[in-house]
């Protein structure tokens, strides 16, 4: 569903204008990994396998690229970007607090840790790590990869703070019955309540969140998913329902209680336009960057509801440090989370004093943010280097095409006498 979506925003005509979107073949992983095995290793694999379609897309263009850009499981394919000559980037769209995690795992050597072992170490086989964060927002994590001694003696690229970067809300908007639901209702009155693409919990689980929810008294809009025991990143199924349209892994009667204040939505739903909408007051959320920023940039406090991966750091960097967020006791990955504290929580973010505390917070940064992107803003200037970095390792190559005495450059940066234009 989420894929589907994505294709439709990239399809759509401003996005086809800016993008020439080549599809690669679907690689099969089934003989190379457990069924079980972790989402972040099943990602490894399916990159590793589709280097050879990459090589082959990259080699079959008219016009090839003069840069290489991959995400944080891509990192392997930077022998591709060596074969064609081309500077070579990771763009992570993550904190940079977790770039620097992955950077100092190299230090770790525990069998655990492989695949972030692997990518720490490849970031510093590139030119340089754009971060979707920006200088206000991750200000001790960026001066550490940049500054601090261990971490300069194992990253040893430059890092370009891009952020905010998010899909914007489409002019006019989508139409639907769910926005059409949130114009009629005061103004952040709404908690949205959305566990992500992958984000599962346990039938109880789901129970309590369902009674928190009724308990509150606050509207709300949730994205919900059926169980999967055991599993907080687990794929989807479908269940039955109960006679009133409830499904049966949400309490019984649950939706003829809250018709008039809640909507539940299965499965996905229009996250960014839920968000940037004027009714939504809060965000109960599973704390993935993505979503993080969406929050942000849309102005919306949050209860962190961290599952999986680098989401419980993520969770410690909006409460402790950001002071945008609430989140339970205990995490929710250990044990359950009851409805009264699920009551309070909500409460907390929509109804109580530090809730508007939360609100004033998350508006700052919000601004921030505005500021970053905006022309000679921190990220607006960063990514303003990166350009002109890549123009010059484009002149210098050509010069180097041309004239096989052009030395080699050793680093990262090209000596502008080299490849002063003529």
């Amino acid at each position: 569903m989420r894929h589907q979506q994505n294709r439709q925003h990239l399809d759509a005509p401003a996005g086809s204008k800016l993008l020439n979107i080549i599809e690669l073949p679907p690689v099969d992983i089934s003989g190379l990994v457990d069924p079980d095995a972790k989402v972040v290793t099943r990602l490894a694999v399916m990159m590793r396998e589709a280097r050879p379609s990459i090589r082959y897309a990259i080699s079959a263009m008219e016009h090839r690229p003069t840069i290489f850009i991959v995400d944080l499981f891509g990192t392997e394919a930077f022998e591709i970007a060596d074969e064609f000559d081309m500077p070579k980037y990771v763009f992570a769209t993550t904190a940079a607090w977790f770039v620097a995690l992955c950077s100092y795992c190299q230090r770790l050597d525990k069998e655990m840790y492989h695949e972030f072992v692997r990518i720490g170490v490849e970031f510093s086989l590139s030119d340089g790590v754009l971060v979707n964060t920006w200088e206000d927002l991750e200000r001790t994590s960026l001066k550490a990869l940049r500054d601090h001694e261990i971490f300069r003696s194992v990253f040893k690229v430059p890092v370009y703070p891009v952020g905010p970067l998010r899909r914007s809300v489409e002019p006019g908007g989508s139409r639907s019955e769910l926005l059409e639901w949130l114009n009629m209702q005061p103004s952040e009155s709404v908690i949205y309540i959305s566990f992500g693409s992958g984000g599962t919990m346990s039938a109880e689980q789901i129970n309590e969140l369902a009674w928190g929810l009724e308990l509150s008294q606050q509207r709300f809009v949730w994205v919900a998913r059926p169980p999967i025991e055991g599993k907080t990143d687990g794929s989807f199924f479908t269940a039955g329902n109960s006679p009133d349209g409830t499904p049966d892994y949400l309490p019984n009667g649950f939706l003829t209680r809250t018709r008039n204040v809640g909507v539940v939505v299965p499965l996905w739903a229009p996250q960014v336009e839920i968000l940037s909408h004027p009714s939504v007051g809060g965000f109960l959320s599973h704390c993935g960057w993505n979503s993080i920023l969406e929050s942000i940039v849309s102005g919306v406090p949050m209860i962190a509801w961290p599952l999986y991966s680098e989401q419980k750091m993520n969770a410690t960097l909006l409460t402790e440090e950001l002071g945008m967020a609430v989140r339970p006791k205990v995490l929710p990955t250990k044990k359950v989370v009851g409805r009264e504290e699920i009551e309070k929580m909500v409460r907390t973010v929509m109804e109580y004093k530090e809730g508007k505390g939360m609100r004033e917070k998350v508006r700052e940064l919000k601004y921030s943010g505005e500021r970053a992107v905006s022309k000679g803003g921190s990220s607006y200037n960063s990514l303003g280097g990166l350009i002109k970095e890549c123009e010059m390792k484009h002149r210098w190559h050509k010069a180097k095409v041309n004239n096989p005495l052009v030395p080699e450059v050793v680093g990262h940066d090209v000596p502008s006498e080299i490849i002063a234009p003529t």
